[in-house]
Parts: structure tokens; C-alpha cells; sequence
């Protein structure tokens, strides 16, 4: 039987997706290189039809932010694994419309370019497409980048690239520095080893927004794959390899996240510190030691190694992530632990409490920890005034912790919700930057005005960006870096903890100060993973149910309003619209309240929970605690239970 006949069967046995078939025909009659075709041959002879329908049916989606998935299949061919390198990687990013790899990278890539010239056309600019990328440390990362950048070349455009791995804020802060046009990170930030991604910059250095994000994927979609074959090969002679220059220019705006260096340079503060086996060390590392930090790092974890062989998931939300940080702690007599992600735009932390045991804090929490440090500094400071201002903002996703709020409603400053991800984040810092810049006329320069005399102009013509934070372990101390810094992020939390020991406190003894003037907040969250085309399928079918029949009730508690951000018009405390997206946010008799949205970069069904409850004295609050808890987690049993059975149908 032929490799035809075997497709054309197994769709008849309902084996093979309608879909992938189609797919998969047109890549065999691409002529691929021969070990992709032998690859493909092998899969078929081998009936492994649920991977191949995994690979193949669909094309890899570029959405709004990028792409992320798999490099390595579930099950590999021979002539992709080939000969396996020292870290574990195969020979080859394997085949499939659905996965990252070569084809699929340079397809990006090429949509990329031709936004970038169209917009340039419309600027009535003559400048080459420009372009700066930055990677990590995963499967084929440095690859990716390499083949991104000569073919960005090759299709006429000028290229900059780093010696080795650099973190995803570091890539945005140079978009800016180097007056690039686009920017892209090969990352997957937290995600699986098996997995990578491929994220775009626009000429702000964030992540690309409406309209320029929808007619990018219209570019990429309009690539074929007969386009992609002639740049399969990299060429890197006309590519420019960015020096150390590069890294003290970003290491310069990262110190920026002190406020009070004088504070946490006397303090002789000391930290464990973890990269997990990804670029962390290369930034986070010496922005510490240079503001005074005494830092002792995990050395099982400090070297890049994609396999990220010390932890199950390299995701610093995960205690288990930070178990030999918190285990090198305990053995020095060291207060803090701090953790990078692979790309370093994410930052988790353990802390000694009162009784002397290490405790994670989760990602709302340091945000309100942070937000609420942050502008009682500025304040003290005279950078906005003492009973706040209409003019300086906190900025978060809508996903975050209503604490946050509930903090800056506190301090008299503006709060801004945003849709889940940090490009949300950076759209509302490019508006404050125009507004400036348009007042201001022309000639006026806003990077190179002082961040200082950028903090009162903005108060004085727009709004200026106290802080902006993500339940998801993402915080941006100012708007140099236009999405979230891991690096100054550990800087910005040295500096609370340097600040709590000055007063002779410990750090969750400093977030229970915050609950007994707002309230005690609870948040909580639920991952359902389903994964392939039928993983896919399910997702969805709990998304269109929760349109077409919101839950009513859960359990005894009846909901009370259900919003939705796909159908109903929203808008932020700036008065602007915010854009159309499958959000659902479920308030409850009781007061709780929860949000779902499927995941953008993981396919997971995500819920967002978030209870609350008052607290008369400091008496009181174990038992608040206590009881908010057991109420939260019934309630997330009823959620999870009710999402399973709508995704079964």
C-alpha cells in the first residue's frame, strides 16, 4: 500500500483528521529535505496516527502574541532524533504544521518582515525592516534564532542578535535602545522542555497589540510552505552580534527598579538566588550584586541546560522549583529565596516567616506587596504627592488579586484593569508616553529625559506608571522595559525585604499589616490541561458553554453577575474600551467572585478565583484566614467539577 493509500485508509477508519490528512499531503509534496520527508514516511508506515493528527491538523496558530508548542513530538522518527546532543537534544526540531520547527519559524518570520516593510511604507520611512532577537536556552533556541535572523537578511532587512542567551525583558528594552522596528524571543518561557516559542515585539518594545497584531497573522497566514524552503539554510555574514555594551545599557534601566538604593545597600541584605537552568544568572545576577545584595546561588541549577533536569516544571510558581533554593536557605540561614524562569520575566520567592519556616508567597501577594511598598516610597520620596494623585497609576490584569485595588484605592492613586498579559500592560504605558510626548511638541525626547523628571511631567500632561503586576508572577517596576522584568523584579523585592528588616519585621508579618488595613484576600486557581486536537476541542466546548448557558449557581451560593468580555463593551478607569476577548467574570451572593479564560501559551482551561473577607483586629485574622480558606476551596471543587462535565458535553 502506498504512503497515499495509508492517509486516504486511515481517514476512512476515522483514524486520521480530515484536517491533518490535508495537511500532511501538502508537506509531502513540498520537497522537504529528505530527512524531514523519511521522517514523515517512517510516521506512516508506523500507524502513528494520533501523532500525526497532533502535528498536523492544524497549522502551528501565530496569535496575537506569537506562537508556542511542541519541538519534540510525543513519538519521534529516527532520522529527527538522530544523534542526541549532550543536553539532550535531538538532531532536528521535528515535522508537523503544528509544531515549532524550521518551517514553521521561518513562515513567522517571513509574515513578520512583510508587516514590518508595509508599515514602514505607510511611515513614508526608507529604513530597512530592523530587527533585534534574543533567546534562551532550550531545544534548538539558538538555532531558531540564527535561521530567524539570516532570513530576516535575506529578505532585505538589517538583523541583531546576542552572543548567547539573553532574558525576554532584556529583548524588549533593546528594541527601544537600539531604534529597532520589531523584536522577537525564541521562548517558552515556563512551559515544558519539549516545547519553545517565538514572541513578537512592535517598535515599542511590547508585544504587538491591535491592529498591528491581527494583520501580522494575515502576513504569516498568506506565507507557503514552497516560500520557506529557500531559507532553510542560516547565513549569518550580514547578521551584527550585539557586544557587552548591550547588557550595560539594559543593566543600567534595570537598577532603576530601586528607589531607595541607599536603603538596600546598607541593609546587607542576602538571598538564594536560582536561575533554573535558564539566563537568569546573566542579568539578575550581577543587578544584584551591583546594588548590594549578597547573593548565593544554587549551583545544582546556575548552568543553562534545556532539560532543566533539577525540577519537574521549570516554573517558579511551583514549590517544587524552588525546593533546592529553599533547601540552600535553610543550611546558610538565609531569609530569601528568589527564582527566575527559563527567560526570566517571572520571578517566585520564599521567605522566613515569624516562626523561622520558609514560606512561598504567591504571585498576587508579592504584587501587593510591591504595589503597596512601592507607592508608600514614592510618597515619602515626593515623587507624587502624600494623598496620591488621579495622575500616577497601578496597573493590572483583571485576573490579579482585587487586593490590588483595594491598595491603590488606599493610596488615592488611579487603577487600571487590563486583559490578562502584559502587552495589555505596556499598551496603556505607550498611551501615557504619546499623550506626553504630544504635550511636550516636538523635539522632546522621552527616553532620554530623566526617569525622575519623567515621573513629574507625566503627573503633570498624563499619568505616570507607579508599577504594573500580574497574578502569573509578573511585575515591571517602570516603563523603560515594556513587559515583565524577572530581573529588576528580584531587585524590587530585595529592596521590601530590605526595608522590612530595618523595621525589625519579617516579610509575611508585612503583608498581614496590608490585610488588617484592607481586608484579608485569598486568591485561587484551577488548570485543566487537555492536550492535541481533542484536548483543543474541549477547551472550546467549555468557552462557547459558558456563553450559551452560564452557571447559575454554585452549590448554595447563587451567582450573581456573569460578565462577558467577548460580547459586552467594558471600559477601564481611563474611560478607553476594553478590547473584545473570551473572558468571563462570575460574581457570587457571597461576594466571591471567579474569572475563566483558556490559556494563550498552554492548552489549559484556566479559572481565577478570588474570595475576601474583613478583619476587625490581628486577633482575628487566623481565623478569617482560616475560614476564607475552606469556603475557597469547596467553591473550587463546584468550578472544577462543573468545567469537566461542560467539556465532555
Amino acid at each position: 500500500m502506498t504512503t497515499s493509500d495509508q492517509i486516504v485508509q486511515a481517514v476512512k477508519n476515522g483514524q486520521l483528521l480530515t484536517s491533518a490528512a490535508d495537511n500532511l499531503r501538502a508537506w509531502l509534496q513540498a520537497g522537504l529535505p529528505a530527512w524531514a520527508e523519511e521522517s514523515l514516511h517512517e510516521l506512516i508506515a508506523r500507524g502513528e496516527w494520533s501523532e500525526l493528527n497532533d502535528r498536523f491538523y492544524r497549522y502551528l496558530e501565530f496569535g496575537t502574541g506569537g506562537m508556542r508548542g511542541r519541538t519534540i513530538g510525543v513519538k519521534a522518527a529516527a532520522a529527527e532524533t538522530g544523534t542526541i546532543n549532550a543536553q539532550g537534544s535531538p538532531a532536528h526540531a521535528n515535522v508537523g504544521s503544528n509544531l515549532l520547527n524550521d518551517f514553521t519559524l521561518v513562515r513567522a518570520v517571513m509574515g513578520l518582515h512583510r508587516y514590518v516593510a508595509k508599515y514602514l511604507a505607510t511611515q513614508h520611512s526608507g529604513a530597512k525592516p530592523k530587527i533585534v532577537i534574543a533567546h534562551d536556552v532550550r531545544h534548538f533556541s539558538r538555532h531558531f534564532c540564527e535561521l530567524a535572523a539570516s532570513t530576516w537578511v535575506r529578505l532585505g532587512g538589517e538583523a541583531l542578535i546576542f552572543s548567547g542567551p539573553r532574558s525576554t525583558p532584556q529583548l524588549s528594552f533593546s528594541v527601544r535602545h537600539y531604534g529597532a522596528h520589531t523584536g522577537v524571543v525564541i521562548t517558552a518561557s515556563h512551559n515544558p522542555p519539549h516545547d519553545n516559542g517565538f514572541k513578537a515585539y512592535f517598535v515599542d518594545g511590547a508585544q504587538v497589540t491591535p491592529p498591528h497584531d491581527k494583520a501580522i497573522i494575515a502576513e504569516v497566514d498568506r506565507v507557503t510552505l514552497a516560500e520557506v524552503k529557500q531559507h532553510l539554510v542560516s547565513d549569518l555574514a550580514l547578521v551584527k552580534t550585539l557586544g557587552n555594551e548591550a547588557d550595560d545599557a539594559y543593566l543600567a534601566v534595570a537598577a532603576q527598579a530601586v528607589i531607595d538604593a541607599e536603603l538596600l545597600r546598607k541593609s546587607g541584605l542576602k538571598v538564594v538566588y536560582t536561575n533554573i537552568h535558564g539566563v537568569g544568572g546573566v542579568s539578575t545576577v550581577p543587578a544584584l550584586i551591583h546594588a548590594g545584595v549578597r547573593v548565593t546561588e544554587v549551583p545544582e541549577q546556575a548552568a543553562f541546560d534545556a532539560r532543566f533536569p533539577t525540577v519537574k516544571s521549570p516554573n517558579p510558581e511551583n514549590a517544587e522549583a524552588l525546593a533546592l533554593g529553599v533547601a540552600l536557605a535553610e543550611k546558610e540561614g538565609i531569609d530569601v529565596v528568589m527564582a527566575t524562569d527559563p527567560d526570566a520575566d517571572r520571578v517566585g520567592v520564599a521567605v522566613r516567616n515569624a516562626a523561622g519556616k520558609m514560606e512561598l508567597l504567591t504571585g498576587n501577594q508579592v504584587g501587593a506587596l510591591l504595589a503597596d511598598y512601592r507607592i508608600s516610597k514614592y510618597k515619602e520620596l515626593g515623587w507624587i504627592p502624600p494623598a496620591g494623585t488621579p495622575h500616577a497609576c497601578l496597573i493590572k490584569t483583571f485576573v490579579t488579586t482585587p487586593l490590588q485595588d483595594a491598595i491603590g484605592k488606599g493610596h488615592g492613586v488611579k487603577v487600571i484593569n487590563t486583559l490578562t498579559g502584559f502587552k495589555w500592560i505596556a499598551a496603556k504605558m505607550r498611551g501615557y508616553e504619546e499623550q506626553l510626548v504630544k504635550a511636550m511638541g516636538h523635539g522632546f525626547d522621552y527616553d532620554a529625559t530623566p526617569f525622575r523628571e519623567r515621573a513629574r511631567l507625566l503627573q503633570q500632561h498624563s499619568s505616570f506608571y507607579l508599577f504594573g503586576t500580574e497574578e502569573s508572577y509578573g511585575y515591571l517596576p517602570n516603563d523603560s522595559v515594556r513587559d515583565k522584568d524577572g530581573n529588576s523584579a528580584c531587585l524590587m523585592f530585595a529592596e521590601v525585604c530590605a526595608w522590612v528588616k530595618s523595621r525589625g519585621l519579617t516579610v509575611p508579618a508585612y503583608l498581614d499589616e496590608i490585610y488588617l488595613r484592607y481586608g484579608f484576600f485569598l486568591e485561587g486557581v484551577i488548570n485543566i490541561y487537555y492536550e492535541g486536537a481533542s484536548g483543543a476541542a474541549k477547551i472550546k466546548r467549555i468557552l462557547d458553554t459558558y456563553r450559551a448557558s452560564p452557571p447559575t449557581a454554585f452549590g448554595d451560593t447563587k451567582v450573581t453577575r456573569f460578565q462577558d468580555f467577548g460580547r459586552e463593551k467594558f471600559f477601564d478607569a481611563d474611560n478607553e474600551q476594553i478590547p473584545m476577548q473570551d473572558l468571563y467574570i462570575v460574581t457570587l451572593a457571597n461576594g466571591y467572585s471567579f474569572a475563566a479564560r483558556g490559556s494563550g501559551t498552554e492548552p489549559k482551561m484556566k479559572f481565577y478565583l478570588f474570595a475576601s473577607g474583613p478583619v476587625q483586629s490581628a486577633a482575628d485574622l487566623p481565623a478569617a484566614k482560616a475560614q476564607t480558606k475552606a469556603s475557597l476551596d469547596a467553591l473550587k471543587a463546584l468550578i472544577e467539577a462543573d468545567a469537566r462535565k461542560r467539556a465532555e458535553g
